[in-house]
């Protein structure tokens, strides 16, 4: 027996053989966990069983010996709990900004979490395919890249694009680099998720402004050995949740305190767009007024447009002519 050099691993394969074959409703007896370690090259004692359960207890693994009928053991509790796995692949497959490749990558690794069982409940929850999902490879990679390069406090370089309908030969969707393909330089601040995409919020040098830039566009991404700029404006006061609140569908603008008046059930509505800390009072019994910090923009108007009049904007006349000049525009 000790000549055999699997011998050494039986702890370990009977380890893997309860996280992978066991669960509440899935339970190995003695002789199927014996006959389990002997399909891999593996000898073992009934009495040896015994005392490896014991001492995977005593290392932590929440092993379960149920008597009577159709008893065994099995696994009860894991890192993950299933409803919480079943969270995570909800979350993979609404991204947008995973493609279709790495979601399924990453669903196959989440599904390792669990029994082999509970897993194909996984599996009936994936429909990737069905989701739109952006067509750069590379964004699992950028967003690493952007984690290291704040974190060690450098700017970066990159090349930003558009996606384009190129008719020259059959119709194909390619990349179109802005600037001509030049570099852009910004300093990187926060990372944050509006829309189902990721944006980097970034000090844009050339600019001396904060501004913008979806990951999932950004190409050939690159850390320098400069030092980032634009401290004093991502204080500790900056908000990178609240300046996505601001930014509708992050176009930019001139941001505005804008009023707005609002039919009363519609304050579900904006506590979704706008947060829990709405500047707002009675117009009438009907409606009420809001406040908020918009970067006015066409999206803003388009949202505002959505809600069919039920929410008007009424202060400042700027921004009133600004939304009646796009409603034309509609109509021409």
């Amino acid at each position: 027996m000790s000549k055999n050099p699997n011998q050494k691993l039986k702890l370990l394969y009977l380890y893997q053989i309860l996280l992978q074959r066991t669960d509440e409703n899935h339970k190995l007896t003695t002789d199927e966990l014996r006959a389990a370690l002997e399909r891999c090259g593996i000898t073992a004692e009934r009495k040896s069983i015994y005392s490896d359960i014991e001492a995977l207890q005593n290392f932590g693994l929440d092993v379960i010996c149920q008597r009577g009928t159709g008893g065994g053991y099995y696994v009860a509790s894991r890192e993950f709990e299933l409803p919480e796995l079943k969270l995570l692949v909800d979350a993979i497959q609404c991204s947008r900004f995973i493609t279709e490749k790495k979601s399924n990558e990453l669903i196959g690794k989440i599904e390792h979490l669990t029994s082999d069982h509970e897993a194909h409940t996984l599996q009936r929850q994936v429909y990737v395919s069905e989701r739109v999902k952006t067509l750069n490879e590379q964004i699992y990679y950028n967003i690493d890249a952007l984690h290291a390069a704040i974190s060690n406090n450098v700017q970066i370089t990159f090349r930003y694009f558009n996606w384009v309908l190129n008719f020259s030969a059959s119709p194909r969707i390619q990349k179109q680099y802005r600037r001509d393909g030049a570099r852009y330089r910004v300093s990187p601040w926060a990372l944050t998720w509006d829309n189902e995409n990721y944006y980097l919020i970034a000090f844009d040098h050339d600019a001396g402004e904060i501004r913008h830039y979806r990951v999932d566009k950004m190409d050939s991404l690159v850390q320098t050995d400069l030092p980032r700029e634009g401290k004093q404006l991502f204080d500790d006061r900056f908000d990178a949740a609240a300046y996505s609140r601001k930014v509708f569908g992050m176009f930019s603008g001139e941001e505005k305190t804008v009023k707005l008046k609002c039919l009363n059930r519609f304050i579900g509505v904006m506590l979704d767009r706008f947060g829990s800390s709405l500047r707002l009072f009675p117009a009438d019994n009907e409606h009420f007024y809001l406040d908020v910090d918009v970067v006015v923009s066409p999206q803003f108007f388009s949202w505002v447009f959505s809600l069919e009049g039920d929410v008007r904007i009424v202060n400042p006349p700027e921004v009133c002519e600004a939304f009646e000049k796009q409603i034309h525009k509609f109509i021409d």
